[in-house]
């Protein structure tokens, strides 16, 4: 067998044990902002999972990140005080994940938060709406900005996903100012798909329906069952209760090649709540 020969088998044998591995996101590098708790952790989780070389999280809870990427473990899984709001913390955070590990592949921009009241219209505090806005939009944008910068200058044909909500497609009897930064996101998610297109990178959208996660379950002073509990009627489908899990799913089919032909899409993961007929409620958002 000649050297080209035996050096083409031993390629074919490594395509074929990675494909046998089952691993989606082998030897990519991920930052998942958000990524304490709810959602986000189990993104991280789910990223770890399935090989990602290193799943870099941010959030603003420092002791439950590091406990996270701890229990993930050091040499899959890194945490990063950064509070989106802060454009320079997020350029921060991107620049040192390039500068450690080479490049970014993924970036699932998933910071958010909720106002602490009803913000009804007629009752809107703009300084609670200025401050939602401070993180679920202007964060989500320098997540997205400086993600697509580094694949850019790297070259890498990445995938951006971004957590908006059942709330982007629809009007609400209360919390206007999460819905409207949800409306928000969904047009930054299309305008980048365009933009990033002719880059090989993607850009999605993750629309959950209301699930009980900690930040939720905070807002509205009830335990993890009792949230499901009460979001369990605002779905068709029955059966199965919506889990921070089958977003990380959704999410991890966004990132991973499976979807490598999908770009622009809003994935909503409601249980068919946004079929037509059924309206927005007043805790469908919390």
């Amino acid at each position: 067998m000649t050297d080209r020969s035996e050096k083409q088998t031993l390629e074919y044998k490594g395509r074929v044990g990675e494909e046998r591995s089952g691993l989606r996101l082998k030897a990519k590098v991920a930052i998942v902002t958000g990524g304490a708790s709810g959602i986000g952790e189990a993104t991280a989780r789910v990223f770890a999972e399935q090989g990602a070389r290193m799943v870099v999280l941010a959030d603003i809870q420092d002791e439950l990140g590091n406990q996270v990427a701890a229990s993930i473990g050091t040499q899959r899984c890194t945490y990063i005080h950064c509070d989106v709001a802060d454009e320079e913390q997020v350029q921060n955070l991107v620049q040192s994940t390039v500068d450690a590990y080479g490049q970014v592949d993924i970036m699932f921009s998933n910071a958010g938060i909720l106002s602490p009241s009803q913000q009804t219209v007629p009752e809107l505090d703009m300084s609670q709406l200025d401050r939602l806005f401070a993180v679920n939009v202007r964060g989500m944008a320098a997540c997205v900005k400086h993600a697509a910068r580094a694949m850019l200058e790297g070259r890498v044909r990445g995938s951006i996903v971004c957590t908006a909500s059942v709330g982007g497609s629809h009007g609400g009897p209360n919390a206007t100012d999460y819905i409207m930064s949800k409306h928000a996101v969904l047009g930054l998610m299309r305008s980048a798909s365009v933009q990033l297109a002719e880059h090989g990178i993607r850009v999605n959208c993750v629309s959950p329906n209301g699930l009980a996660t900690p930040l939720t379950c905070k807002q509205r002073g009830m335990s993890e069952e009792e949230g499901q509990e009460v979001y369990r009627k605002y779905a068709r489908l029955q059966g199965v209760v919506l889990t921070p899990k089958h977003v990380a799913d959704a999410v991890l089919f966004l990132v991973s090649d499976d979807s490598a032909f999908v770009t622009a899409l809003d994935l909503r993961v409601d249980g068919g709540f946004t079929l037509p007929s059924i309206s927005i409620s007043n805790s469908i958002l919390l």
